[in-house]
């Protein structure tokens, strides 16, 4: 073998991972500049980004490491956080993830790296687990009606609220009441979300709500010092008055206490994560939210239904409501995109894998442990303040100082009250030894309790919990619940699941602005590391130094990468960062004594969640033209802006724009805004187009957020989680959310967090902070240029067969394109959601279906796919065209052809009667990649209307499936 010629150095590069992520080498990058007609990459970008916004050097970041190294720096990070064990309660709870749901859903690319369920006939899988988590919280609440998750408790609160406020239509009042008992940061949430939509918080305690005239009212159930109390003749005499009552409860505590249903509840709610979810420093969390039956189309967020397929047979998907935010824009009641698929699915399979019995097991022990608890420090002669209680004790002690000093020496973290009273909340996790512990820590090592003996005298008493509390009715009783108990039949489910989704782990994605690229697995490792795992968000400062300097060095990356000064880490969704960034904008107005200002001027072509935002704000949505290009026309804009100058607000802009073209009058744009008097939002939807190559902070950009799980490789999770952070410039940085349990800041201002933690879901952030330092400046640059050339490829591919709807100037397009279906559908009857199905047969999820111009498909490769992959799907696309032709020309009827039946199933190949006029093999295996390996839709196209007439979002019957 000839001798390497390369130095020693050479030999120790850090450009691996690079190669590894960047799909493209550089031969087919050769290959797709040259079909493109250009010289270089350079020539490209030259031409499809206007040069008045691009980059003039390159990034200030460290150069790349390995990945080895990326993990040995974070690990060696992380590793000073303090691991204890938590007692602080408030919502978050140790808990034991079974490791057959660690190492086959969270740790499975399978399930992480799926999108949300648009597309229910390769969704089968994740829906089903979605409809286990809504039956879950319907049986445990005792509800009619569950959604498929929130993005956490507080923000259940908020959304809970603003149900009662357009629900109660017999109660003029502008006023809500919360009970003193709730859990401050759902507090903190639920008056930022007052705030802006004109109510009054009143917070008093829980026997006042008589004295007020108020709209609804929320409880907490325990409360958050514990007690126990039966709510139902509260609730009666609410109703009595047209209050409407939310309750915000605890899944476990449910097993053991009457649930909300049965005590007249309007609204429950609460966190699913101590079902099996780390802490994870604060998320993600899968929030629950169930209604009674009067209220089951109003509902929030994703909701799972049963419908049926072409053939009849049962069907799973989302119900229409749950995309109401694109459909009614600033009309809608929730902004709310991402939600928590992957966290409600984990928190659904616990459920399955422990059964009613497993629960009530765990619910039982948590409880009797406590009791043990409370005993044992009321010998000691401790004031403990709850009679009843499910699994928290307060107490009053004489020296709250001292005791924590002795409680962090001895490993415990107890929650500690500015009044000088002690929680302390057991879990799943706590063990006798943690009780023999806690014991000597609060009584001295000389307290002389036998646990055991305390145990067996208890046993001769009743629970500690009032008897009209006590849970009498059954739950979990569905077959699914009860079937699944062993690892091994555990575990064949949730492969049978994962079987029925199509994901990253069969084919690109190319939905347009969801940017699904890879999902690294050396990102993803630290997981499921104890010390980023198993940290509560409530921590003293003290114990989390790796987090803080993770998410310092985080957010520093992402001011250099943005142009922004400051980054607030809180939104935990792309919805979230849009609020959070208007209300910043909103907040900095009413500083300089221009609140006043509510005008939002937002492009016709924009997502249908930022009108939704605008208007959860309190702003009024003036629409914006787009001239026959698809860009702002900015006539337009100059004379909306005029007419409005006195009260602009704000303009909200995505750039690349929504229509996949680097607009040149970009910078323009925010210059007439900015002229008068407003500030400009860019969406960071499509950030994964500029990353090194330009810069929103740069070209005109007041604040942005940023979609962690789109542009910096935190994976979708079957529709969740999510992370939308802001960033802003300086004049903005006094304005981003606080928080009332805010680590390493001193400021606190009530009514601005937007998360029920100060950092969002930190326990994903480790994915991004990887993802940056492994890529390093010149990989950041370098996977924006391939995800732009990517693009030009396909858009190029497929031009001879579909027209392109937008391009730029020069005729490029950013980082997605539109190809229009109107012409097709005109002249054959074949319409995207036909192109959509069959795109399925052929082994891929469709592109993004009628966004942003109805009748179109939008698709974006990202710059991880190979030319091998990005060639596969334009064979597909083409060969569709080619069917699409046969109908044109006669060849095929216009009712009955391969396009409109799409897709097709195993069903339909063993079926003794196939009365189509095609062959089973053009049906099915159309290309020889599906032939050597092919992934089979579950159902066949599924019936929408049906589903929105007949509303049913629980498990249906076993035997519905009796056919399977």
């Amino acid at each position: 073998m000839a001798a390497d010629s390369r130095s020693l150095n050479e030999l120790f590069t850090h450009d691996a991972f690079i190669d590894r992520h960047i799909g493209v080498d550089a031969t087919a990058r050769h290959h797709m500049l040259e079909a493109l007609g250009a010289d270089s990459m350079a020539e490209l970008l030259d031409h499809a980004i206007p040069p008045d916004i691009r980059l003039k050097n390159e990034l200030e970041l460290a150069e790349p490491v390995s990945e080895l190294e990326a993990l040995t720096r974070l690990k060696g990070m992380m590793g000073r956080n303090r691991v204890m064990r938590n007692h602080i309660g408030a919502g978050y709870y140790g808990t034991i993830m079974p490791a057959v749901i660690a190492r086959n859903v969270l740790e499975n690319p399978g399930w992480y790296t799926a999108y949300t369920p648009y597309q229910p006939e390769i969704a089968q899988g994740r829906l089903e687990g979605l409809l286990n988590f809504q039956q879950m919280v319907m049986d445990m609440t005792g509800m009619a009606l569950a959604n498929a998750s929130l993005l956490d408790e507080a923000t259940a609160a908020a959304e809970a609220m603003a149900l009662c406020k357009r629900a109660n239509r017999k109660n003029k009042s502008s006023a809500f009441f919360v009970a003193d008992h709730i859990f401050p940061q759902t507090l903190d949430v639920v008056q930022t979300r007052a705030k802006w939509l004109g109510l009054e918080v009143i917070v008093d305690r829980l026997e006042t709500l008589e004295q007020y005239d108020v709209f609804g009212a929320l409880v907490q159930y325990p409360a958050e010092d514990g007690r126990v109390a039966d709510l139902g003749d509260l609730i009666e005499r609410a109703h009595d008055r047209n209050i409407m009552v939310a309750v915000a409860t605890d899944l476990l505590a449910l097993a053991l206490l009457k649930p909300p249903g049965e005590m007249g509840a309007d609204i429950a709610l609460g966190s699913a994560q101590r079902f099996g979810v780390p802490m994870g420093f604060g998320g993600p969390h899968a929030a629950f939210f169930a209604v009674n039956d009067d209220l089951k189309r109003s509902m929030p967020g994703r909701v799972i239904g049963v419908s049926r397929d072409r053939h009849g047979k049962p069907a799973l998907r989302m119900a229409m409501q749950t995309r109401e935010q694109h459909i009614r824009r600033e009309k809608a009641t929730s902004n709310i995109c991402t939600a928590q698929a992957l966290l409600a699915n984990i928190a659904g399979f616990y459920a399955v894998y422990h059964g009613p019995e497993g629960i009530r097991t765990i619910a039982t022990r948590v409880h009797r442990m406590a009791r043990i608890l409370a005993h044992g420090l009321k010998v000691g002669q401790i004031n403990v303040e709850n009679e009843h209680f499910f699994d928290t004790l307060t107490l009053r002690v004489d020296d709250a100082d001292t005791l924590q000093q002795r409680a962090e020496a001895a490993g415990h973290n107890l929650r500690y009250r500015e009044d000088g009273r002690v929680g302390i909340s057991l879990d799943e996790t706590t063990t006798l030894q943690d009780l023999e512990s806690l014991f000597t820590v609060i009584l001295g090592d000389q307290h002389g309790h036998d646990i055991a003996a305390i145990d067996a005298e208890l046993q001769k008493t009743d629970a500690q919990l009032p008897p009209s509390c006590q849970r009498q009715s059954s739950f979990l009783t569905h077959p699914t619940f009860s079937r699944y108990h062993s690892e091994t039949e555990m575990l064949r489910y949730l492969k049978r699941l994962e079987n029925r989704d199509l994901s990253l782990t069969h084919a690109m994605i190319p939905l347009g602005s969801c940017t699904m690229k890879l999902n690294a697995t050396t990102e993803m490792v630290p997981l499921s590391w104890t010390e980023c795992a198993d940290i509560h968000p409530f921590a003293p400062e003290s114990q989390v130094p790796g987090y803080l300097k993770m998410i310092e060095e985080l957010g520093d990356y992402l001011v250099e990468v943005t142009g922004y000064d400051a980054i607030s880490m809180q939104p935990n969704s792309g919805a979230q960062g849009e609020y959070a960034g208007l209300l910043a904008i909103r907040r900095y107005q009413q500083s300089i004594d221009e609140g006043h200002r509510h005008i939002c001027l937002i492009p016709s072509s924009a997502h249908g969640t930022n009108p939704a935002s605008a208007a959860m704000a309190s702003m009024k949505v003036v629409v914006v033209e787009c001239d026959a290009n698809g860009n702002i026309d900015l006539d337009d804009l100059q004379a909306k802006a005029e007419k409005h100058s006195a009260d602009l607000s704000a303009i909200m802009l995505t750039y690349p724009s929504t229509h996949g073209v680097f607009e040149e009058g970009v910078r323009r744009a925010c210059e007439i805004v900015h002229q008068h008097g407003g500030q400009v939002y860019i969406d960071g939807a499509n950030m994964n187009a500029q990353v090194g190559l330009c810069r929103p902070g740069d070209y005109g950009g007041d604040v942005s957020h940023l979609n962690l799980h789109k542009t910096f490789c935190i994976p979708h999770g079957g529709g969740g989680p999510g992370m939308g952070p802001i960033g802003v410039k300086a004049h903005l940085t006094a304005h981003l959310p606080s928080h009332v349990h805010c680590q390493g800041k001193t400021r606190f201002e009530p009514g601005t967090a937007v998360a029920s933690a100060a950092f969002g879901s930190a326990l994903i952030l480790p994915i991004s902070w990887a993802y940056i330092v492994m890529m390093g400046a010149r990989g950041l640059r370098e996977a924006s240029e391939a995800a732009i050339l990517n693009a030009n490829y396909v858009a190029h591919r497929l031009s001879e067969h579909y027209s392109v709807l937008y391009r730029g100037r020069k005729g490029h397009v950013a980082h997605e394109c539109i190809i229009d279906i109107r012409p097709l559908k005109a002249a054959s009857g074949i319409d995207e959601e036909d192109i959509a199905k069959r795109l399925m047969d052929y082994g891929f999820h469709a592109p993004t279906m009628s966004f942003p111009v109805a009748g179109t498909l939008m698709i974006e490769p990202t710059e991880s796919e190979s030319r091998h992959e990005l060639d596969r799907f334009c064979e597909a696309m083409i060969a569709i065209r080619q069917e699409i032709r046969a109908i044109e020309q006669g060849d095929v009827a216009r009712d009955n052809n391969v396009l409109v039946n799409a897709p097709h199933t195993q069903f339909d190949l063993y079926s003794d009667d196939w009365p189509w006029p095609y062959s089973r093999e053009q049906a099915a295996f159309p290309t020889q990649d599906t032939k050597t390996a092919k992934f089979w839709p579950s159902v066949n196209r599924v019936d929408n209307v049906y589903g929105d007439r007949n509303l049913i979002c629980s498990c249906p019957s076993i035997d519905d499936y009796r056919e399977d």
